[in-house]
């Protein structure tokens, strides 16, 4: 049997989706943020299965497809599973080093609780348009910011919000971002002009966002100034608070800034954090190695460092809210989201060998009777491959390839198309608990993708504002 009718493969190619999102949505009722523990990477390998067998069954696709599609794949994102496992070292020993208690001690007394949330989100804007990664952003000062939020009484999904609002800003904008520079490469558009362009959508979109956050910020009842007392004290109590600490930051942000490779900068940033653990923060460190072995100090110190490095620790500090606010889970906290990057690696791949992500929007493709309609259909789809690829960078790419013909046929320029495919498949990749984003930002911030979702204003506002954009320009356009 073999099917080549384009509506007939259109509905098999929907099929694998469809199981997916159905496993998916029963695996999240079932076991909550826990689906990353296997759950989700079931789902994803069971719709990769049925893709294979329902492409080599119909459409006589070859195994040997499949196999290079997924080698491609996972191949593709090597670098960025080594960024996640640095990035786990990081959050592990900036956290055993007293670098971020003493952020949120400094913080929580300069930012006012009633402009939290629009500082959190304009500060990760500021620092993400600097370095131009969103992932680095949240992984560092977004740490921090969530500590400071949470002792001044905001709910973790509405700091999360804010601050995957603000670094999803600053990277989509940022010329340094690879995800720009790849949207505005692929459809041939020079960076710069793609940037400018870009602004039309992403100014409104973040301005209503900022104004979003102010209000909330406004209306939050807060910590009682007790409460807050009491969070500075018992982590000046326990740790070293000292500006010295601020000193591993900056280093940081100068190396991102001289334009260094991400996996150096990292890898720098967590050596340099942990000679700072070694000479401010030795306490922690015995207690941290202490439950693990005995033995001369230096063995014992020397422990609760590497253990902090790649571990999940804790600290006891005598407040089980502190207590949670500074427990870590390095490297080995990253494990469950590599392992659901694979497998959405290996579903992605299957569904491009066998034809089926060209076939489901074929048919959308050939209902495009209006310009702005092409945005509508570029914006949709960059962001529904988000939820069946599972990757922001592949989105960009199969969106730009899927959509070049069609704007060069209807006389549209292509700065609109790298526009429409950087508001779409960029922001809303973290929106997808499934998606590599998704679950990497989860992990990073310990709040699971649907509790920030509600509030992750500048990531939806984005692509809607991206069509009404379009609308507007486009509408006396034949």
């Amino acid at each position: 049997m073999h099917i080549s009718g384009g509506k007939a493969k259109g509905f098999i190619s929907l099929i694998p989706v469809l199981i997916l999102v159905a496993m998916l949505a029963l695996n999240i009722s079932i076991f909550g943020s826990d689906a990353i523990l296997g759950a989700s990477q079931v789902a994803l390998l069971v719709a990769a299965g049925l893709a294979v067998w329902l492409s080599m069954w119909l459409f006589k696709t070859p195994w040997s497809a499949f196999e290079d599609a997924m080698k491609s794949n996972i191949g593709n994102v090597t670098t960025a599973i080594v960024i996640l496992l640095l990035i786990g070292a990081i959050s592990g020993t900036w956290m055993a080093s007293g670098i971020v208690p003493t952020f949120i001690c400094y913080g929580i007394k300069i930012i006012s609780p009633k402009f939290f949330l629009l500082t959190a989100c304009l500060l990760c804007a500021l620092i993400s348009v600097m370095i131009g990664s969103s992932w680095t952003t949240i992984a560092t000062i977004g740490v921090a910011l969530m500590g400071i939020g949470k002792a001044e009484g905001f709910s973790d999904g509405l700091i999360a919000g804010a601050i995957i609002s603000g670094a999803y800003f600053g990277d989509k904008i940022s010329p340094l971002s690879d995800t720009t520079v790849m949207a505005s490469s692929v459809c041939g558009v020079p960076l710069f002009e793609h940037i400018k362009n870009l602004m039309r959508s992403t100014v409104p979109s973040m301005i209503i966002a900022l104004i979003a956050f102010t209000v909330l910020g406004f209306t939050h009842g807060g910590s009682d100034a007790g409460d807050i007392d009491t969070f500075t004290s018992v982590l000046q109590a326990k740790y070293n608070i000292t500006p010295w600490l601020l000193v591993v930051p900056i280093v940081t942000g100068i190396m991102i800034a001289r334009r260094m490779p991400a996996l150096i900068v990292l890898a720098l940033s967590t050596l340099l954090a942990c000679v700072f653990a070694i000479i401010f923060q030795a306490d922690i460190l015995r207690e941290i190695g202490g439950k693990i072995c005995e033995g001369p100090d230096n063995k014992v110190v020397f422990t609760g460092l590497i253990e902090s490095v790649y571990n999940s620790v804790s600290v006891s500090t005598g407040s089980t809210e502190v207590d949670s606010l500074v427990a870590s889970r390095g490297m080995t906290g990253m494990l469950n989201t590599v392992y659901l990057i694979i497998c959405a690696m290996c579903f992605g791949g299957c569904m491009r060998a066998g034809g089926m992500i060209k076939a489901l929007t074929a048919s959308l493709v050939k209902h495009l009777h209006k310009k702005w309609s092409a945005v509508a259909a570029t914006v949709t789809t960059g962001t529904a491959l988000n939820g069946i690829v599972s990757d922001q960078y592949l989105s960009i790419l199969l969106t730009s390839n899927i959509y070049k013909d069609v704007y060069d046929s209807n006389d549209i320029d292509t700065k609109v198309l790298s526009r429409s495919v950087e508001d779409s498949a960029t922001v809303t990749s973290p929106l997808f608990p499934w998606s590599s984003c998704g679950m990497t930002q989860a992990t990073i911030l310990s709040v699971p993708t649907l509790a920030y979702l509600p509030f992750c204003f500048f990531n939806y506002l984005s692509p809607l504002m991206s069509i009404v954009v379009s609308i507007i320009t486009l509408k006396k356009r034949k």
